[in-house]
Order: structure tokens, then C-alpha cells, then sequence
């Protein structure tokens, strides 16, 4: 049975399962450089690229503001989720009108971006599987090779670029990540 991407389109859809949909990757990757893997693939597979970066998106991001419905599938639509960019008043008036914030009944440009720009680079390769040596620290064959193996040195399961787009959106977690305590003296 085929998968079938459900775009999430502002109401906070109990079944969705992608930010973005195959006509607004085909759209962004007419602008794009680099487009030979999104429009060298098929549309099943643009699909399920779709769908796999939307998850990974929302599995390695904490976003600013509070999920908008309770029975929403994804972590977007938002509410006072703080836009940076946009224009507002000052003081009371700001917060009562929610100038400010992005709307809660749709997605940022940006979210959508970084999912077609995931979906890209997955399409290309599998970022989010195990590295190649995983567990290994070096190898040696004597006096032939040696290797050593970084384990630092991957790509991110979010690209760098989809990372940029979201930057303003909220918080991407790593696995080094955490909380410091902070103690003023």
C-alpha cells in the first residue's frame, strides 16, 4: 500500500504527516542549485522523504510556544511561538493582540523550507542511519595501513542549511546538548 502524505495545513490535523507536500518541493527545487536528486527521484519517493524529514524535524527540534491543539500529529501549528522578524507594538498592546507571534493556524515559510531541504538530502543519503564504524576506534593492518575513525565527523540527521531555516523557530537538540545550571555569585 502506498503511502499517502497528509500536509499539515494549519488546523492542527490529528492525521498529518508532512509540513510540506511534493508540488511545494518540486516549486522550491526550480530556484535551487542543486536540485538533480529531488527531481531525479520519483514521486513515491519525494513522498516518503516528505514524511521522514518532517518526523526527523520534529524529533531533533524543540520549538518555541505550545503545541496549538492537543490532538494535533505534529509539533506544528504552534501557539506564542515568538517570531523574531515580525513587526510589533510595545507593551500591552503587543501581547494582547499577539503581534509578535507566528499565526497558530498556519506553518512558517521557514518550517517548510527546511522540510523540502531534509527531504532533499535524505533522498541523497540516509542521515539518519548508524555511521560506518560505528564502535570502531582505529584499525590496523601492521605495517601496511592504519586508520582512525572520527565519530564526530557526520553529517547532521537535520541538514546545516534546514538547521539556518529553522534557527528562528526554536532549538535543535543534540545529543550533547542539555541543561547547565547557572549560579550567580
Amino acid at each position: 500500500m502506498p503511502l499517502t502524505l497528509i500536509k499539515e495545513d494549519g488546523t492542527g490535523l490529528a492525521n498529518a504527516n508532512a509540513y510540506a507536500d511534493v508540488a511545494e518541493g518540486d516549486a522550491f527545487h526550480e530556484g535551487h542549485l542543486y536540485a538533480t536528486d529531488w527531481t531525479g527521484a520519483s514521486g513515491p519517493t519525494k513522498t516518503a522523504a516528505l514524511v521522514f524529514a518532517t518526523r526527523l524535524i520534529d524529533a531533533y527540534y524543540q520549538f518555541r510556544g505550545f503545541k496549538a491543539h492537543d490532538a494535533q500529529a505534529l509539533q506544528w501549528p504552534r501557539d506564542l511561538a515568538r517570531d523574531d522578524d515580525a513587526p510589533s507594538g510595545r507593551g500591552l498592546v503587543a501581547l494582547i493582540s499577539r503581534d509578535g507571534y507566528f499565526a497558530s493556524n498556519s506553518l512558517p515559510k521557514a518550517l517548510v523550507a527546511a522540510t523540502i531541504e531534509t527531504a532533499r538530502e535524505l533522498i541523497k543519503a540516509n542521515r539518519a542511519d548508524d555511521p560506518e564504524g560505528e564502535g570502531l576506534q582505529s584499525m590496523a593492518l601492521t605495517g601496511v595501513v592504519s586508520l582512525a575513525f572520527d565519530k564526530r565527523d557526520r553529517p547532521p540527521v537535520v541538514p546545516h542549511v534546514a538547521q539556518a531555516m529553522l534557527s528562528k523557530l526554536g532549538e535543535y537538540i543534540t545529543s550533547s546538548g542539555g541543561a547547565v545550571r547557572l549560579i550567580r555569585t
